[in-house]
């Protein structure tokens, strides 16, 4: 999107205050402010030291100035100014010391966010279900990759190579009791009790998710939405966020709760009993143990399938609240799960005289299954996304409608980094030299090895990014001069300004960024599953023999693969550990999850809480005990930034007679520039006019400078206009009268600041009539 489309956006022409109108009011109004991404303290959003908490816990509360905790005794006294209330939501995504723990959980965000992208469709039921179905079973696939590479760790590197090799535990002693040399054959000793006793990690894994999964929902999704029925000139088909059920998904992500801890289960049973099955039919091998294994195996296929079909069964129930729950399947699957675990543990550690530890655990089949279907899953994903796109083609809409897929795809290579992370580094803890065991399998050194060349490309693609933004930058020049005109002119000040609107520019060139990543992550993980399953070898082994370029090309690769993501792993968790400590830290990481955990676990139970399952029902509350009072009252909710789109889903939750109440005053608002396009089934332009069409008015200010907000860009036939010009950023060029000192330039934040701000907000207070919807005109209505 250049700058030219950006200002498009021009003035309403006479305000809703003028006279003429016959609007005037006398009832109490309110301004609700709900803050954006980062969070603000109530004393910044009220400005004033003094304020009271006055409905609301320490999670997520309203506040109100102390001077105006009875303003509804003394209406009085705001005739000529709204009651302020402040709604901060802060603690959801930033609060105690554990939300550190949730970025284990990014590529499950990651995934779950992409059930949200499909393409907005039309009388395509069946389409968009297999849609939903695709990105659930990613979802499951990432889930198992993740306890894969904790079984990864602790069964093949831990307690199969460096507990079966002297030399390696001799340099660790705490696996002293575990080597056959070590213990002079101890009990524990057995390879098979070994892998018995490390299962233990990949399991309490499972666990904590599991525990995490269950413990913040009931902390921030069981929050009820107001329960009412859909009422038959409800018009809410422009964006299902309107439906009474659409931020309760309770039923669903206990179901899929159940199903991906089963997986987990699963996945360690399949770890242990395979090694020792493996063992067992060998040429002369014991008959009773071998029946088991084949026994145990297909008790492990059955209940993995049961996993699959629940994964596959209807997903969200959104037209009403999914208060009853799958009573036997969510407690008896996991419970079916963990018994066939204990029986491959048991079997696992039965006597077996002349067993012995020797190479690595089958894990390259393992994870190339996994990377294949994962890589299957995308390809089939894109198709549908596609056909669905046809159905109702978006100009706007990122990547063509093709966002979805590509954005599970980061989110598996991002989980095959993560575990190929944690795999190398553990490996190289535990041989330090590099000679006593094997290491991880080949086939994560393959991935690791495509890091480097990946990195080069997206490089590359950033630097041809920054080049066009450049060239903006050049064009600016003339444009800043032109908004100052008459101010003494200042190089240095023109350079500032409209460099500052040229990276601001960059945002909506994400999509193509993406697209980039994605296809070229595609790409190069498919020729290192092709590489590591056709040579066995690593890639620098596997380039033995070949030109002396290729050869180096493969060492290099392979060196720089496994510093990244060493580096990777370590500023990981080093990140993690500050977070855990520092306030701040968290604060940051806390924007990560403003933006990611907005929607509700529809693909994946163990992502990150849905915050937005607490604070929309908050604001509906709220918005609805205010306008459903009978002396007349007014509302007006303003959002900043992500505080705009929690106030847009609170609004379409609304009855249509409430919504008819409310003003919307959005700033600095994504909802067209990044929900419009990265979720057009949700915030397209359909549903954006609705939601116009809906509430009494709106309006939208942002600014050239702003690289999150945009306009809304309703068609021509959306009367009122909601946009307005875009605000001058900085407020004054020079030094004048008001601004005797520099000002400075604003961006995406102190919407608050600029005179518009104020103006537009007394605009929208005086068009509300109390007590009465405002007439629309014709236009809008029909719209």
């Amino acid at each position: 999107m250049e700058l030219a489309e950006r200002r498009g956006a021009d003035d309403a022409t006479e305000g809703p205050d003028d006279p003429g109108t016959g609007r005037t009011g006398t009832g109490i109004a309110l301004e609700l402010l709900v803050h954006g991404v980062g969070g603000k303290t109530p004393e910044d959003m009220l400005d004033d030291p003094r304020t009271v908490r006055i409905t609301g816990d320490d999670t997520a509360a309203v506040f109100r100035r102390a001077d105006d905790v009875d303003a509804e005794d003394r209406p009085q006294d705001h005739r000529g100014e709204p009651v302020r209330e402040a709604y901060v939501w802060c603690n959801l995504t930033s609060g105690n010391s554990a939300r550190a723990l949730w970025l284990l959980l990014l590529p499950f965000m990651v995934v779950n966010l992409a059930h949200w992208m499909r393409p907005t469709a039309r009388d395509h039921g069946r389409t968009v279900r297999l849609y939903g179905l695709l990105v659930r079973l990613a979802g499951l696939t990432l889930t198992v990759l993740l306890v894969a590479a904790a079984c990864e760790v602790a069964l093949d590197l831990a307690a199969w190579q460096c507990a079966g090799t002297r030399a390696c535990a001799d340099r660790h002693s705490w696996l002293g009791f575990l080597s056959p040399t070590v213990s002079n054959g101890g009990w524990w000793s057995d390879p098979g009790r070994r892998l018995a006793l490390a299962a233990v990690v990949p399991a309490a894994l499972t666990g904590l998710l599991w525990y995490l999964s269950r413990r913040t929902w009931s902390a921030y999704e069981s929050q009820q939405p107001i329960a009412r029925e859909p009422e038959p000139d409800e018009e809410t088909g422009g964006s299902s966020l309107g439906r009474p059920g659409f931020w309760y998904g309770r039923r669903l992500v206990a179901r899929l709760r159940a199903a991906h801890t089963a997986a987990g289960l699963l996945t360690v049973a399949a770890a242990v009993g395979s090694a020792a099955a493996r063992f067992d039919r060998r040429p002369g091998g014991p008959a009773l143990l071998d029946t088991l294994g084949w026994t145990l195996d297909a008790a492990l296929v059955a209940c993995a399938a049961v996993v699959v079909w629940v994964v596959c069964r209807r997903g969200r129930s959104e037209n009403r609240l999914g208060q009853e729950l799958d009573e036997h399947l969510v407690r008896r699957l996991p419970l079916a799960a963990l018994g066939l675990l204990a029986l491959a543990l048991v079997y696992a550690g039965w006597d077996r005289p002349g067993w012995q530890s020797t190479g690595r655990l089958p894990g390259d089949p393992t994870f190339g299954a996994i990377a294949f279907i994962q890589g299957l899953l995308v390809i089939v994903l894109a198709v549908v996304a596609h056909l669905l796109y046809r159905t109702r083609p978006d100009a706007r809409a990122a990547m063509r409608g093709l966002g979805g897929p590509a954005v599970v795809m980061l989110a598996c290579a991002l989980g095959g980094v993560m575990s190929g992370g944690v795999s190398q580094r553990v490996a190289d803890w535990l041989d330090g030299t590099g000679t006593s065991i094997v290491g991880p399998p080949v086939l994560l050194t393959w991935q690791a090895s495509v890091i480097p060349p990946l990195l080069v490309l997206v490089l590359l693609f950033c630097g041809g990014l920054g080049w066009r933004a450049w060239r903006l930058r050049r064009t600016e020049l003339g444009t800043v001069e032109l908004d100052y005109t008459g101010e003494p002119q200042d190089p240095a000040r023109t350079r500032r300004i409209a460099t500052t609107r040229a990276m601001a520019t960059l945002t909506d060139r994400a999509p193509l960024l993406v697209a980039v990543t994605s296809a070229a992550t595609l790409l190069l993980g498919a020729g290192a599953l092709v590489g590591a399953l056709t040579t066995d070898a690593t890639p620098s082994k596997a380039a033995d023999g070949t030109y002396a370029f290729v050869h180096g090309a493969a060492e290099t690769a392979q060196a720089l693969g496994s510093w990244l993501i060493g580096f990777g792993f370590i500023l990981f968790v080093t990140w993690g550990r500050r977070a855990y400590k520092d306030a701040s830290a968290r604060r940051t990481i806390g924007i990560l999850w403003d933006v990611g955990t907005f929607w509700p676990r529809a693909a994946h139970p163990f992502a990150p809480p849905c915050y937005a399952e607490r604070a929309v029902p908050d604001l509906t509350w709220r918005m609805a005990t205010w306008t459903g009072a009978e002396d007349g009252r007014r509302l007006v909710i303003s959002g900043h930034s992500q505080g705009s789109v929690l106030a847009a889903a609170a609004a379409w939750q609304l009855t249509p007679a409430d919504r008819k109440r409310v003003a919307l005053l959005t700033y600095g608002s994504p909802l067209e520039r990044l929900y419009g396009r990265w979720f057009p089934a949700h915030f397209g332009q359909a549903a954006l006019t609705s939601l116009h069409a809906d509430v009494d008015c709106w309006r939208n200010l942002y600014r050239l400078t702003d690289p999150i907000g945009g306009p809304v860009r309703l068609p021509g036939s959306c009367t009122p206009e909601v946009d307005r010009e875009p605000l001058r950023d900085p407020l004054a060029y020079g030094r004048t009268p008001e601004h005797p000192l520099p000002a400075p330039i604003l961006g995406h934040g102190d919407y608050q600041a600029d005179p518009a701000f104020a103006k537009e907000r007394e605009r929208l207070l005086a068009r509300l009539r109390p007590g009465v919807p405002a007439q629309r005109p014709e236009t809008a209505a029909e719209s």
